[in-house]
């Protein structure tokens, strides 16, 4: 490794031993970067000073003029105001605007480390993430503070942002001068992303500052091909690392514009897009399924990308969004621990039902349980290497993710003949039930095609004559029929006998973590309890 800038140590002290790493692959010109590199000032580097950055739902715009500015002067009061030194992980907390990513982008530019987590996280989140990470400082909006102070963190300095008080970040007096970005190394560390939690304590993932860079010179560059006069915008918060990358890195690499929503649910999307005339779009499957009954009322021709990752994209959403606005869904697969989407294709290349190929600088393959690689048309884990690896802080489970110097995502593919990558499941969600594998998936995707059906999530229950039954848990759409007959006579014209659900259970609502993951644990545990009866459940 590089020598490092970081004069708190920690992040470096506890990665992972060297034997524990991924093989990291650099074939890409693009991707070989300097020994000395600070992401922050790369990004910021951009175009001219009156080019516009980041839009407001009030209609506010900032500049790229604006935005240097603005990150200089809080670099300015986190080093000479806070005594942040490089290497000080810095927890960034509050809704999606502006100033957050102008905190997260002067965190980087000071050499710290920015530990950027979810505006709905509750206190205790808040405290195990602060642990892991021994977090001492904290930039906050002034509306998300209330959580953050009672989760009584020791030691945990916080500073608002957004307030009246004199000491809030925005309110300090400052040099008006510019700020010297910290001479970091390549692969210091940057960020620390935690996963989402559907199970279990959340892992953090340490990413360097040549990280950042790489998701854009590989999935935005050549799969996204963003232009300097797109406007992006999407659901997927901050500190989500999908929106990290889809909001602020990908459109600051490329001289474009974001707009920033704080609140960018399905209805708040459409009226937006045809606002502001976005043209790039990052949200889930879930998202543009509710969107399709609301298309006629907005002018959405100012699209020309849509981008699906988070969750497998069903291929009846694809084409019926396809359908609906003529718009082919850029699908992917990404993960925290490798910070954004690795496995996608773009325009023809695109094929409903896939993923699609590994993204150019990765590479992609299916393995068993040994690590072997399998036959083409034979499931197996995905297994993934590039510019960019998995690094868990501190984690004994890195040895579980990283095996043989590939990333072991979790999730069972199918690599067909010609390349193209399909999804099957999550390694953990295949049902076996009588001797037969059945893919969760492939049932939602047909249950998703009943007219009357807005979201649906199968999983299977422990029997003691089958192994496992298909549990299916489904959303209606407002007004229809709660007929379970019906929806188990559908599926049965859809599939084979063997995969059709053996319950239905209807819910208002799936649940999800604040990323929109869908949480299948509870799934399982409300599966276990609802017995073998289908009924409602609200």
């Amino acid at each position: 490794m590089n020598p490092s800038a970081h004069v708190d140590t920690f992040a470096r002290d506890h990665l992972p031993p060297p034997d524990q790493w991924p093989e990291l692959r650099f074939d890409l010109p693009e991707l070989r970067y300097p020994d000395r590199l600070n992401c922050a000032a790369e990004l910021l580097a951009g175009p001219a000073g009156d080019r516009p950055v980041f839009h407001t739902p009030t209609g506010g715009t900032w500049t790229y003029g604006h935005l240097r500015t603005r990150v200089d002067r809080i670099a300015h009061a986190l080093t000479r105001d806070l005594g942040v030194v490089p290497g000080n992980r810095v927890l960034l907390r509050g809704p999606t605007t502006p100033w957050l990513a102008a905190c997260w982008l002067a965190v980087l530019k000071a050499g710290a480390v920015a530990v950027t987590v979810l505006a709905q996280q509750r206190p205790h989140e808040l405290a195990t993430m602060c642990e892991i990470a021994r977090v001492e400082h904290a930039l906050c909006d002034v509306r998300a503070v209330d959580d953050l102070a009672r989760a009584g963190i020791p030691g945990l300095r916080i500073t608002t942002y957004g307030g009246d008080a004199p000491g809030d970040l925005l309110n300090r007096a400052t040099p008006e001068e510019p700020y010297t970005a910290v001479d970091t190394a390549s692969d210091d560390v940057a960020l620390i992303a935690f996963t989402s939690g559907t199970t279990g304590r959340p892992k953090g993932c340490m990413h360097f500052h040549r990280d950042v860079l790489a998701i854009a010179d590989s999935f935005a560059r050549h799969v996204l091909g963003p232009h300097p006069d797109d406007v992006f915008t999407g659901s997927p918060p901050l500190g989500f690392t999908f929106g990290l990358g889809g909001l602020v890195v990908f459109p600051m690499r490329a001289g474009a514009s974001a707009l920033l929503l704080e609140q960018a649910g399905p209805r708040q999307l459409l009226p937006a897009i045809a606002e502001h005339r976005v043209s790039v779009l990052f949200t889930a499957p879930t998202a543009y399924r509710a969107m399709l009954d609301e298309l006629d009322g907005y002018d959405v021709s100012s699209l020309r990308r849509c981008v699906s990752a988070g969750e497998n994209l069903p291929a009846a959403t694809w084409r019926a969004w396809h359908e609906r606005t003529g718009l082919r869904v850029i699908n992917g697969i990404g993960a925290t621990e490798l910070l954004h989407i690795f496995i996608s294709a773009a325009d023809d290349r695109i094929r409903p039902g896939t993923t699609g190929v590994p993204v150019p600088g990765w590479h992609a393959r299916v393995q068993d349980e040994s690590g072997a690689p399998v036959p083409d048309g034979e499931p197996g884990l995905l297994a993934v290497r590039g510019p960019v690896g998995c690094r868990y802080l501190a984690d004994p489970r890195q040895r579980e993710y990283v095996q043989g110097g590939w990333n072991v995502t979790g999730d069972t593919y199918v690599r067909e003949p010609d390349g193209y990558f399909r999804y099957v499941a999550r390694a953990d969600d295949m049902i076996i039930s009588a001797g037969y594998n059945i893919a969760g998936p492939e049932v939602e995707d047909a249950l998703l095609r009943h007219p009357d059906v807005l979201e649906a999530a199968v999983v299977g229950r422990p029997d003691e004559a089958r192994g496992q039954v298909v549990v299916a848990f489904v959303v209606l759409k407002e007004g229809a029929e709660r007929d379970t007959g019906a929806l188990r006579a559908h599926v049965l014209s859809e599939l084979a006998p063997y995969k059709c659900p053996r319950e239905i259970v209807l819910l208002d609502a799936l649940p999800r973590t604040a990323t929109g993951k869908l949480q299948r644990f509870r799934l399982r545990a409300a599966a276990c309890d609802a017995g073998d009866t289908d009924g409602d459940q609200q």
